[in-house]
C-alpha cells in the first residue's frame, strides 16, 4: 500500500500526456512548442522501453539508471524550452522546426505511455513490499516532471494568447485583445506560483505583457479621441484658474457622429468596443473618474450657477455633434430657476447618454458608473445655489412651490430612465418636499437678521410713549370654537357683568422714552405672527429669537452713558409689557399643539424686566459711588471754622448738586416719572445721610462750624428739591419738587438737623417735647444728646437739657 502514492503520481503523468494529445491535435501548436514536446516525449518513449524490456520484472540498478537518463534528458528538454522562449520574448530570435513529425510522435508515445502505466501498476501491486525504496526517488523524479510539464504547458499558454492577441488588436477586434491579454497575464500568474520558475524568463515576459498592455491602452485610446474627441478646454481652466463665466463659453464638447441607423441614437458599435475593452483592462473607471471631474467642473455646474448660460447642441458636418456653451443674454435674476436648471442639465446629461454613456459594461451601463460619480455633487450644488434661492419668503407662496416639486421629481425620473440614478429617493428630492422646514428656517434666520440689524443701530434715536400709546394689533378672524360657542348660545342666556370696571388707564405703560428700533422690533414680532396666522409651519418661534437677540445686545456703554442706561431700562419694560398680552392675542390662531405655551411668551417677561433693573441699578450704582467720592473731599465737615476746609466741603456740596442737577436733566422726559422720582430720591437721599452720619460723628462743633454746617446743610435743603425735574415743563415739575420727603427717606431727619444746628438748647427741648415731637420722630435720645453736647459746652443749662431728653 506504501506504492500507492507512486501510483497516483504516475497515473496522473500519464493521463496528462494523454490529455495534452488530444489537445494539441485539436489545436495548431507552434514550431517551437513542438520542439519542446517531442523531445519530452522522446524521453518517455525511451524510458517506456527500458522499463518493460525485462519481461515484467525491474532490475534494481538497471531502473535506477534509467530514471536518471530521463531525468537528465527531460531537465535538457526543459533548457531548451526555456531557451526558446527567452530568444523569441526577450532576445527576438525565431527559430523553425517541423510539426509535423511531432504530432505523430505524440500519438506513439501516448500508447507507450498507457502500456508503460499498465506494466507499473501490475508490478507494483505484486511487489509492493519490496519496491517502497526503489520506487521513492521514481515518484519524485515524476513528481518533477510533472511540474515542469504544468509550466510548459503555462508558457503555451502564454505564447498563443500573445499570439491571438496581435491578431485581434491588427483587426481592432478590441474586446477579443483585451481578453487575449488577460489570457497572458494568467498565465504569467500562474508561472510566479512556482518556486521553480527561472526569474529571468518571468522577467521577459512580464516586460512583454505590460509593453502590450500599453500598446493596447495607446490603440484604444488613440481610437476613442478619432471617435470621440470630447473637450475642448480654454488654457485658465485647464490650470485650475479662478474663472468667471465669460471663461465657460469657450468649452466644447465634441461627440461621435456616427449612430446606428435605427429610430434611437446609440453611440457606436466600434466606440462601445473601446469602452468594454477599457474596462477589461481596469482602465475605464479611471477615466470616467477624470471624465466626470472636468464634466462637473466646465459643463454642469457653470450651468447651474449662472442663469444666463445656456447649453447648444449642433450637428456639424464631417465634425459630428458639437455641444457648447452659450450666452443668450444677460439674465436680471442672480440665481437660476430650479426649471431652467434641470432642463439645461437634462439636455447635457441625455447628449451624453445616446452618443457615449448607452454601453453596457458587464451588468451595468456606463452611464450608471458616471451618475454615482457625479449626482452627489451635483445635486448638492443645484440645493445649495438654486433651490436653496427658491424657497419662499412669504407663507402665501408655500403653495405655489408644489411646482417646484413636481419639476423635481420629474427630473429624477428622467435621470432614472437614463440609469444615471438608481433608488426611489434622493436629498434633491428630499429637500424639495420638506419646503415647510426650509421656509421655517429661512423665515427664522431672516428675522432674526433683521432684528439683530434693530439693535446695532443707534439706541439713543427714541420716540415718546405716552400713557394713551396703544399697539397697533392686527384684526384676526374669530377663531372657530369662538363661533360654535355664539351659534350655541341662546337669546335668554343672562349676561354676568361686573357693573365695576377697571379704569381706562389700568395696565397701561407709563409715559417714558424708548429707541426707535425698539418699537421696530415689535413691530416685527407682531408682522411675524401676522404671518403664521393660518400657517401650518413652526417658524413664528422666532419671534422669541427676536427678544433673545436683544437680550443679547452689547451693554459695554450702558454704564459710561446714564442717558442710554434709562433708554435700556425703559426698553426692556416696553418688551416685557407687551409680551404678557401678545401670545395670548395670537393663540387661538397658531397652529395646534404649537400654540400652547409657547405663544404666551409670559416666560420670557421675567428675563426683560430683570435685565431693565439689573442695567439701571448698575447704573444707579456708578451714580451712587460718585456722589459719596465727590462727598470724601470735604474732609468729614470738621473744623469748618478753617477757611480751607471750608472752602473744600462747600466745593464738595456744590458739586453734589451739580450732578443730580445734570442727571435730573439726562433723565428728563425720558424715565417715567415715577421711577425717576424714585431714583432722584434714591440718590439724594444716599448724599444727604452720608453728610448726617458725618455731622453726628463730630464731637466737638463750634459756634462758627456750627453756622457753617447750617449754610451748607441749607443749601442741600433749598437746593435739592429742585433736581426733581422728571417733566420737560417747569410748572408740572413743581408737585414733585413739593412731594420730596416721599422719595427722600432721611429728608425729614436732614431738615430737623438744619433746625437743631441753630437752635438754642430751649428750643431744642421744645421740639422734643418729652419724645413726642418732631425732633423725636427723627432721632432717638442717645443720638440727641451727643449732638447737645457737640454743640453746646457744658454748662448747667446743658445738663438740664440733658435731662430733659429720655
Amino acid at each position: 500500500m506504501l506504492m500507492l502514492p507512486l501510483a497516483n503520481a504516475t497515473y496522473r503523468i500519464l493521463r496528462f500526456l494523454i490529455a495534452s494529445r488530444e489537445r494539441y491535435t485539436a489545436s495548431p501548436v507552434s514550431v517551437f512548442q513542438m520542439s519542446a514536446i517531442k523531445l519530452t516525449l522522446s524521453s518517455m518513449a525511451s524510458f517506456v522501453t527500458e522499463v518493460l524490456a525485462s519481461s515484467g520484472k525491474l532490475e534494481k540498478e538497471d531502473l535506477s539508471g534509467k530514471i536518471s537518463k530521463m531525468s537528465r534528458k527531460v531537465e535538457d528538454t526543459k533548457e531548451e524550452v526555456c531557451d526558446m522562449m527567452n530568444k523569441r520574448y526577450s532576445d527576438f530570435l525565431p527559430s523553425l522546426q517541423g510539426s509535423e513529425e511531432l504530432m505523430v510522435q505524440v500519438d506513439e508515445v501516448s500508447k507507450e505511455m498507457d502500456g508503460l502505466k499498465n506494466c507499473i501498476e501490475s508490478e507494483v501491486q505484486q511487489n509492493i513490499h519490496v519496491a517502497v525504496a526503489e520506487y521513492a526517488k521514481l515518484k519524485q523524479q515524476l513528481e518533477k516532471n510533472t511540474v515542469i510539464i504544468t509550466m510548459l504547458g503555462h508558457l503555451k499558454e502564454f505564447h498563443s494568447a500573445m499570439e491571438e492577441f496581435n491578431k485581434a488588436l491588427q483587426e481592432k477586434k478590441y474586446v477579443d485583445a483585451a481578453n487575449e491579454l488577460e489570457r497572458a497575464r494568467a498565465g504569467v500568474d500562474s508561472l510566479k506560483g512556482w518556486k521553480s520558475s527561472q526569474l529571468p524568463l518571468l522577467s521577459a515576459l512580464s516586460s512583454e505583457l505590460t509593453v502590450q498592455r500599453e500598446n493596447l491602452i495607446y490603440h484604444l485610446g488613440d481610437e476613442g479621441k478619432r471617435l470621440c474627441n470630447v473637450f475642448k478646454l480654454p488654457a485658465n481652466l485647464t490650470e485650475n484658474e479662478p474663472a468667471g463665466m465669460k471663461s465657460f463659453l469657450k468649452v466644447e464638447l465634441n461627440l461621435s457622429h456616427a449612430c446606428s441607423k435605427d429610430s434611437e441614437a446609440k453611440p457606436p458599435a466600434l466606440l462601445c468596443c473601446v469602452l468594454q475593452a477599457l474596462a477589461i483592462q481596469g482602465d475605464l473607471q479611471h477615466k470616467i473618474k477624470l471624465f466626470s471631474q472636468v464634466l462637473l467642473k466646465t459643463v454642469l455646474k457653470p450651468l447651474v450657477m449662472y442663469p444666463s448660460l445656456s447649453v447648444r447642441v449642433a450637428e456639424q458636418p464631417g465634425e459630428g455633434t458639437i455641444m457648447a456653451l452659450q450666452c443668450l443674454e444677460e439674465s436680471h435674476n442672480e440665481k437660476s430657476t430650479p426649471s431652467q436648471v434641470y432642463s439645461k442639465v437634462l439636455l447635457v446629461l441625455r447628449t451624453l447618454h445616446s452618443h457615449l454613456l448607452d454601453v453596457s459594461i458587464g451588468d451595468r451601463k456606463l452611464s450608471a458608473i458616471l451618475g454615482e460619480l457625479i449626482w452627489e455633487e451635483i445635486s448638492r450644488c443645484i440645493i445649495h445655489e438654486c433651490l436653496i434661492y427658491s424657497i419662499p419668503t412669504n407663507s402665501s407662496q408655500l403653495e405655489k412651490y408644489n411646482t417646484v416639486i413636481k419639476e423635481t421629481e420629474e427630473f429624477e425620473k428622467s435621470l432614472k430612465e437614463m440609469e444615471y440614478l438608481q433608488g426611489d429617493s434622493t436629498e434633491l428630492l428630499k429637500y424639495a418636499r420638506d419646503v415647510n422646514c426650509h421656509f421655517a428656517t429661512k423665515k427664522c434666520k431672516d428675522v432674526i437678521v433683521a432684528a439683530r440689524k434693530l439693535m446695532t443701530s443707534k439706541m439713543h434715536n427714541t420716540i415718546k410713549i405716552t400713557s394713551d400709546y396703544n399697539l397697533r394689533l392686527p384684526k384676526l378672524p374669530a377663531p372657530a370654537s369662538e363661533l360654535k360657542v355664539k351659534q350655541g348660545s341662546t337669546k335668554d342666556e343672562i349676561t354676568m357683568e361686573n357693573t365695576k370696571q377697571l379704569s381706562a388707564w389700568s395696565l397701561c405703560l407709563p409715559a417714558c422714552r424708548i429707541s426707535e428700533s425698539v418699537q421696530q422690533l415689535m413691530e416685527l414680532a407682531l408682522g411675524t405672527l401676522c404671518e403664521a396666522v393660518g400657517s401650518s409651519t413652526q417658524w413664528y418661534v422666532s419671534v422669541p429669537g427676536d427678544s433673545a437677540v436683544f437680550c443679547g445686545s452689547p451693554t459695554e456703554n450702558l454704564l459710561k452713558f446714564p442717558h442710554l442706561a434709562a433708554i435700556q431700562h425703559n426698553n426692556c419694560m416696553y418688551l416685557a409689557h407687551h409680551l404678557l398680552t401678545l401670545g395670548h392675542h395670537f393663540r387661538a390662531h397658531l397652529p395646534q399643539p404649537l400654540s400652547e405655551g409657547i405663544t404666551t411668551f409670559v416666560d420670557m417677561v421675567p428675563g426683560f424686566r430683570k435685565l431693565g433693573a439689573q442695567c439701571f441699578l448698575a447704573q444707579m450704582n456708578v451714580q451712587r459711588a460718585e456722589l459719596l467720592e465727590r462727598l470724601s473731599t470735604a474732609h468729614n465737615f470738621c473744623n469748618l471754622d478753617d477757611e480751607d476746609n471750608y472752602i473744600a466741603a462747600s466745593k464738595a456740596v456744590r458739586q453734589v448738586i451739580h450732578q443730580l442737577k445734570q442727571l435730573g436733566t439726562v433723565w428728563q422726559d425720558v424715565l417715567p416719572v415715577s421711577i425717576y422720582c424714585k431714583a432722584m430720591g434714591n440718590l439724594l437721599n444716599t448724599a444727604i445721610t452720608e453728610v448726617l452720619a458725618k455731622i453726628m460723628m463730630l464731637e466737638d462743633i463750634s459756634s462758627e462750624d456750627g453756622e457753617h454746617l447750617h449754610t451748607l446743610c441749607q443749601t442741600i435743603v433749598e437746593e435739592g428739591p429742585l433736581v426733581f425735574i422728571p417733566l420737560a415743563e417747569e410748572n408740572k415739575n413743581k408737585k414733585y419738587q413739593e412731594e420730596v420727603p416721599l422719595y427722600v427717606r432721611k429728608w425729614t431727619t436732614f431738615k430737623e438737623l438744619v433746625i437743631v444746628l441753630r437752635a438754642n438748647l430751649q428750643e431744642i427741648v421744645d421740639r422734643w417735647a418729652d419724645g413726642k415731637g418732631p425732633l423725636a420722630s427723627e432721632f432717638s435720645s442717645l443720638e440727641l444728646k451727643n449732638l447737645i453736647r457737640a454743640l453746646f459746652q457744658n454748662t448747667e443749662r446743658r445738663a438740664v437739657a440733658l435731662t430733659k431728653i429720655k
